[in-house]
């Protein structure tokens, strides 16, 4: 046996166990002919048996849906060992003192040290540092609160059962319990029967908090310091520069369900969850310090604090911290009712803190008396989480973005000015709309009039605007921190956004000079807004108003970035490198203005949508495009998968604090490409993908050879699949784009056009363009992520299934011409992977994800061909509700196997 056998025994141990317990539920609950259809599946899997009409002619509606059904809780229970067996194997690496991994924190930091980097220097760059995760509602996550519940008590059990000192009765018990979560599984609906609301999407996002994020950001702190000072001798006080932050509830780009109600019902659930969590804190603290006075001295601050204690118990007369811990309770419960909260604590008295701060004050006057009286220690543990809990949470859990379209905010800036009976603002040119902007903004009166009738979307928006400012009067300044402009491609949209700021109170003018409480920030979507972008930001900066507003910002522009719609608009090579060619000279431009640049990377969980390895995204960025400041969105079913439970959350989070460091400090960091030939390949895979995208026919084939249409009917998001209708690729959201072609396996906007690319590259250079590719490959971050990321796509590609989906097209003379187009396509791309890297098959360096994919396609086949022949029969039967139930079953199945498919 291969020691990297030897690695992944209990791996197979615990696939075992649970495809033993799985087949004891089918067979119990869907009969013994359900249990050997799903036993045949590896078996026919390997032999290439097409099993799935035959299946459907055999079996009952009933016991189709059962296979279906089992299919996935498969994928999915796979997926949980598969997680817990990564984690198991990064205890293993650190017990043996294995050499850090690439991604930690400890691999980092020493290559850090050992480049000379100075702890002044890295504690200078931390100071300034913002490194953020923003959680998404995009809609991609099929998945219920009720099964991830489920999921979570899996992993729990199977990590229970590998503990070395677990008896056989141990095992008797655990195995009971996670048979009964495998049957609740089983027993529990998949699939919603209702569409999610937004407030179910803020119920989805605040809930990782308990979950995984209060444990995870304070163990990530901690890591850090303690690396510190293992390598430079020194532990210094870290600023809180990791957060997790959300649009979910201030998004409403596409969304029509949000608005000022919703946001506010967003920043009020998120305060219950910290203010819970502060409660839950507290009370632990409270039973932890049980320090007696007649065996310990207390500070003149502490003892101050206990004399005001509403605590008036006559067994805590002695007990100083817990009387002082009593009052500062009291008063967050004071704070609490003071903002409308349920949330209280056990004690209600005292004046409200003003903000998160006040009560940091307060616990570090109990550690400080804690370290002078003989009891340094016990102002780490919980004492310490708990304040870099108050300090990185606060009051509002999570910063929260506002992000409309630019021509929503031009058309109430248009109501503005026709109600106030100034210019036609819609009707004027670029240069007009700057000027007669930069007019109202110098002055600080207002336009609006609240005794003028002004329409919906009017009132709707500047509702929004004034309840943001009144979250942040409540909850403090960095609860909403950015203003997101999508369709952004113009100066004027920047500034039309400040006017309406400027409207409801997010800008003032004071003594002359604009004063910004939030950040307005640019999206950059399209292929021709990224290669726009700079320009539009150097125009921006040589306004004087405007410098005077970044004054008040610390001089900082965020500016975002669109992964999804620039793929869909330019194809997967052309995309990246519009990208970092964007980047490159956003860089070069903020340079030259002197001001920060913070890039805020919108990016999706499928290759096609930017997704990937997170540390090799940030370390593949351009060359001073980092230096200390990123923000990520994190979207749908990604969000489960690294943030699910506290380790997997760490392992991520670290990752993205790692690569950050690295980028921004590390003298050998370089990532500047051959513009020249990374150009010339990029305009032949924009010429192949938009050939293929503007072949007449192709959005029919689109709709008929991959399940968009049922996936529009899935209850997965509150927004709608597209922002018209389904008849145009431009008006198409990107993720129902990129899920479909996942769903059919085609997985097209993760690799199209990359071999035609190269292939007309090689023949305009022969062998020495190999050489240049070659050579490019091994120098160049950027492109091997790009190659790297593809090459996990196009393993996921089957073609014999996806030309079963082409089968589904009317048109088969159509069907057959673009199948063939893409089906050539993939074969180059997949020859100038080969020719580029060296390798020789699909993930020959990569066995960890071959071994993944071995076990877990027979299903993941088996449910495509299923929705295949369900989608054919849904076809010829509109109303067949059985059909449509079980094609969402495959469709979820599929996506949980897949992992990142949206």
């Amino acid at each position: 046996m291969t020691q990297e056998q030897d690695k992944d025994l209990p791996l197979k141990a615990d696939l075992a166990r649970l495809d033993r317990l799985l087949g004891e539920v089918l067979r119990e609950q869907a009969g013994d002919e359900v249990y050997h259809e799903m036993q045949a599946i590896p078996l026919a899997h390997h032999t290439h048996d097409n099993r799935a009409l035959a299946m459907l002619e055999r079996l009952s509606p009933q016991a189709t849906t059962a296979l279906v059904r089992a299919c996935g809780l498969y994928a999915q229970l796979f997926n949980i060992a598969e997680d817990l067996h990564h984690t198991r194997r990064r205890r293993a690496h650190r017990q043996a003192g294995s050499a850090p991994q690439q991604g930690s924190l400890a691999r980092a930091l020493s290559h850090l040290q050992q480049e000379g980097v100075s702890l002044g220097r890295l504690t200078g760059m931390l100071a300034d540092a913002n490194v953020t995760a923003v959680l998404t509602a995009h809609p991609t996550e099929v998945q219920r609160q009720s099964v991830l519940d489920g999921h979570r008590a899996v992993r729990r059990f199977l990590a229970c059962l590998h503990y070395p000192d677990v008896t056989p009765d141990d095992e008797t018990d655990l195995e009971l319990r996670l048979r009964r979560v495998i049957l609740t599984l089983w027993q529990t609906s998949e699939i919603r029967h209702f569409k999610l609301s937004v407030a179910d999407e803020i119920e989805n996002g605040v809930a990782y908090h308990p979950l995984s994020f209060f444990t995870a950001l304070p163990r990530i702190y901690d890591m850090l310091g303690r690396g510190i000072q293992q390598h430079w001798g020194e532990r210094p006080k870290l600023p809180s520069f990791l957060r997790i932050g959300s649009w979910i509830g201030g998004d409403r780009d596409g969304n029509p369900n949000v608005d000022a109600t919703v946001l506010r019902y967003a920043s009020t659930r998120q305060a219950e969850t910290a203010f819970t969590h502060y409660f839950y804190e507290l009370s632990g603290l409270y039973r932890e310090l049980s320090l007696s006075s007649r065996l310990v001295k207390v500070s003149d601050e502490v003892a101050a604090l206990a004399a005001l204690s509403p605590d008036t118990e006559t067994s805590r007369a002695e007990e100083p911290y817990r009387l002082a811990l009593a009052h500062i309770e009291a008063r967050l419960s004071a704070t609490a009712a003071a903002l409308g909260l349920t949330k209280r604590g056990r004690w209600s008295a005292g004046e409200p803190y003003a903000h998160a701060q006040a009560v940091i004050e307060d616990l570090e006057q109990i550690a400080a008396s804690l370290a002078a009286n003989g009891s340094a220690i016990l102002a780490g543990g919980r004492l310490l989480r708990l304040k870099r809990a108050l300090d990185v949470f606060g009051f509002y859990l999570m910063p929260l973005d506002l992000r409309q379209h630019a021509g929503i905010h031009a058309s109430v800036v248009a109501e503005l000015f026709s109600h106030a009976g100034l210019e036609e603002y819609l009707a004027l040119d670029e240069a007009a709309r700057i000027r007669v902007l930069r007019r109202e903004l110098a002055t600080p009166r207002p336009l609006y009039s609240p005794y003028l009738a002004y329409g919906a979307e009017a009132q709707k928006e500047l509702a929004i605007f004034r309840e943001a400012a009144r979250i942040k009067a409540a909850l403090g300044d960095g609860a909403i921190t950015q203003c997101i402009i999508s369709n952004c491609a113009a100066v004027s949209d920047l500034l039309a956004l400040a006017l309406l700021m400027k409207e409801t109170g997010l800008l003032r003018i004071v003594d002359g000079q604009p004063v910004g409480s939030v950040n307005i920030v640019p999206l950059f979507e399209t292929i021709g807004d990224l290669r726009a972008g700079a320009a539009i930001m150097q125009a921006l900066f040589e306004l004087p108003w405007y410098r005077q507003l970044l004054q008040s910002r610390d001089m900082l522009q965020e500016v975002m970035l669109g992964y999804s719609d620039s793929n869909k608009d330019g194809g997967y090579l052309t995309s990246q490198w519009e990208l970092y060619q964007a980047e490159s000279r956003l860089v070069k431009v903020f340079a030259a203005a002197g001001v920060k640049l913070q890039l805020f990377h919108g990016r999706g969980g499928s290759v096609g949508r930017g997704g990937g390895p997170s540390y090799e995204a940030i370390m593949a960025q351009p060359a001073g495009s980092v230096a200390g400041h990123i923000r990520i969105t994190e979207q749908g079913e990604v969000i489960t998968s690294k943030f699910s439970d506290p380790d997997l959350a760490v392992r991520n989070l670290e990752a993205l604090v790692a690569a950050t460091l690295e980028a921004t400090l590390s003298g050998s960091h370089s990532n500047e490409a051959d513009s020249s030939i990374l150009s010339e390949l990029s305009d032949h895979a924009y010429a192949a993908y938009r050939a293929l995208v503007e072949t007449p026919g192709f959005m029919q084939y689109f709709l008929e050879a991959t399940p968009v249409r049922a996936i529009a009917k899935l209850n997965i998001g509150s927004r709608p699949a597209s922002r018209k209708s389904l008849t145009s690729i431009q008006d198409l959201r990107a993720i129902p784009w990129v899920f479909s072609w996942s769903q059919s396996r085609v997985m097209l906007p993760g690799w199209y056009g990359v071999g035609s690319a190269v292939a007309a590259f090689i023949e305009r250079h022969g062998d020495s363009g190999i050489s240049q590719l070659q050579t490019l490959y091994q120098s160049s971050p950027f492109l091997r992520m790009a190659l790297e990321n593809m090459e996990q796509v196009l393993a996921k590609v089957d073609l014999e299934l996806a030309q079963r989906y082409a089968g589904l097209v009317s048109d088969q003379a159509l069907s057959a011409s673009l199948f063939a187009t893409i089906s050539s396509e993939w074969q180059r791309s997949v020859d100038a992977l080969y020719t580029i890297t060296g390798n020789q098959r699909l993930l020959q360096h990569n066995p960890t994800l071959a071994r993944s994919l071995d076990t877990r396609l027979p299903y993941l086949d088996a449910m495509g061909a299923l929705q295949v022949e369900l989608l054919r029969r849904l076809r010829e039967n509109p109303d067949d509700e059985e059909a449509l139930a079980a094609i969402h079953l495959t469709i979820n199945g599929v996506a949980a196997g897949l992992r990142n498919s949206g």
